[in-house]
């Protein structure tokens, strides 16, 4: 697979889970993010896969849109780095948050996919 086969690859997933957070899809989710993955939150909060699906499951967050706005995927090798930026209206707790985000994205080759390992963000004013 060429770099270029790969960075098609992993941003087709990256839209999938975006729009599997806006159906709060979690089955799509276990499937795209790594049984290790890491959800940094621009508050500082740190939770693991379990801990943020759980949270999606019990509705506790919600997206009601997820829109990149710039996506730029570097691969190296079993590896992949995204840099972005997104629009985002989800409800957090009964308050709704429309959020304009900068994150930072990692990917990795697992077996025959690419699984997401890290997200972290940090809000836009």
């Amino acid at each position: 697979m060429t770099s270029q086969q790969a960075e098609q690859e992993i941003r087709q997933r990256e839209t999938r889970r975006f729009e599997a957070l806006v159906r709060g899809d979690t089955p799509s989710l276990e499937e795209i993010m790594a049984d290790d993955a890491i959800y940094t939150h621009a508050t500082g909060v740190v939770e693991t896969k379990a801990e943020y699906l759980a949270k999606i499951k019990s509705g506790e967050v919600r997206y009601e849109a997820f829109a990149p706005e710039e996506l730029r995927v570097r691969v190296y090798g079993t590896a992949a780095v995204l840099n972005g930026t997104a629009r985002v209206t989800a409800h957090v707790g009964g308050e709704v948050r429309n959020l304009r985000l900068l994150f930072t994205d990692v990917y990795v080759k697992q077996g025959d996919r690419w699984r997401m390992v890290a997200w972290q963000y940090t809000r836009l004013p």
